[in-house]
């Protein structure tokens, strides 16, 4: 029955289409839909054709058809498109969040499909997983050494006081190792290790036996050529074929990629890896309602053109799926240190563009710079958060101390590998 629910919802993602831009004549573009729209934007004081850094100047006015049929979808699309521009995208986006714009544009063709979808087919299955990551993860390497820090830390940083984006990411990695107490020959199971910034840096600064496991073959071979001769494994494999102890287990940037009908069975995989008197650190972004819903559309064109099948959690979700399993040990939320790393990957993006345009062209460039850009926007409106959650199977002996100060340097155990070149 799962495959034949994985090839429904493969045929459903047809129907959750864009019609032809061509097909639009400028006859079709009502005054009807220019005054609507631009009723909205003056609910958040954006002005279309103002001076303002934040303000929308239109370049064709097919722009407002697309809005009005397809809703924040379309707003992206149009952006991509060259339709519009605006100088500061995430001052835009902080001030459409804080309008609550997406819930007025809830109704728009593309935003019932994507409710229809979630609501009733699993896109984050096995198969969907793959797929998923494949498609974003598999991008090319050299974007990503254009866009982040030095070790690939493709999550929120941790801005206590850092001076840079590579010092704010090494706090982060910091901050996780302390709050999981490692120690020299600890096994420990990263679940979506990413470029492995975080298997390396706890194998270098901590001497642990990391395992690290992602879907994303680009990802697994730049691991292991950056970390080799480090006790670092990773594995392309799928969480769910996780079954064997470890002393901690971290999620870093992951979550959100397992989707509302996964969580509990994620969180069950994650006891059944954890040894007795374990700890697991969860690092994952959160909104404020439950997804499926229609009334969060900023979403739309993230999951359509940036993150198949990303689904972003709500802390009651997560709790729900902690229910039973673990003790809650620390909850920590500093997701307004994800508007800054935003913008500093935007920057380095920005600043490097002229060494892999001609890999990506013109277009995705503008792609780029609105998905960086109006993240930054929606994080700096607190509508999304960053949580970083402590686990323990049973409860921590005499209580667990939180830390949430890293200005200590770590124990070095082993000196930081050359950096390879990418493939």
């Amino acid at each position: 029955m799962i495959i034949g629910l994985e090839i429904n919802a493969d045929l459903f993602l047809d129907l959750d289409t864009t019609p032809d831009v061509g097909k639009l004549e400028p006859e079709m573009v009502s005054s009807a839909s220019i005054a609507r729209f631009s009723s909205l934007l003056d609910s958040a004081d954006v002005t279309v054709n103002g001076d303002r850094p934040w303000d929308v100047t239109v370049h064709d006015d097919l722009f407002f058809r697309r809005v009005a049929r397809d809703g924040l979808l379309g707003l992206g699309e149009s952006y991509v498109d060259g339709l519009w521009d605006c100088r500061d995208i995430d001052q835009l986006f902080d001030r459409c969040l804080h309008a609550d714009i997406p819930s007025k544009l809830r109704f728009s063709r593309p935003v019932v499909l994507r409710y229809l979808r979630e609501r009733f087919f699993n896109l984050q299955s096995v198969r969907g997983a793959w797929r998923n990551g494949r498609a974003h993860y598999n991008l090319g390497n050299d974007l990503f050494e254009a866009s982040l820090d030095r070790r690939l830390a493709y999550s929120c940083a941790y801005w206590d006081g850092a001076a840079s984006l590579d010092e704010a990411q090494e706090q982060k990695l910091e901050l996780v190792c302390r709050k999981l107490g490692l120690e020299q020959g600890m096994r420990v199971l990263d679940i979506g290790s990413g470029w492995g910034s975080f298997v390396g840096y706890a194998a270098e600064h901590y001497g642990c036996e990391m395992v690290g496991v992602t879907v994303s073959e680009r990802q697994a071979e730049f691991t292991r050529r950056r970390y080799k001769g480090l006790p670092v494994e990773i594995r392309l494999q799928d969480y769910r074929t996780l079954n064997e102890k470890f002393d901690r287990v971290v999620s870093i940037g992951m979550f959100e990629h397992v989707g509302p009908k996964n969580y509990r069975a994620y969180m069950r995989i994650v006891h059944r890896c954890l040894g007795e008197n374990g700890l697991a650190l969860l690092h994952f972004f959160a909104t404020q309602r439950p997804w499926p819903n229609l009334l969060d559309s900023e979403m739309l064109w993230i999951t359509r053109y940036i993150f198949p099948g990303l689904v972003v959690p709500t802390l009651g979700q997560v709790g729900s799926a902690v229910d039973g399993l673990f003790v809650t040990e620390d909850l920590h939320n500093f997701g307004a240190d994800y508007d800054r790393t935003l913008m500093e990957w935007f920057a380095n993006f920005d600043r490097n563009w002229p060494t892999i345009q001609a890999h990506y062209g013109e277009r995705f460039y503008r792609l780029w710079k609105y998905y960086l850009l109006s993240c930054a926007g929606a994080f700096r409106a607190r509508k999304y958060q960053l949580w970083q959650l402590v686990l323990s199977a049973s409860g921590v002996p005499g209580g667990y101390r939180p830390v949430r100060v890293t200005a200590q340097p770590p124990v070095l155990v082993a000196d930081e590998p050359a950096i390879a070149p990418s493939a």
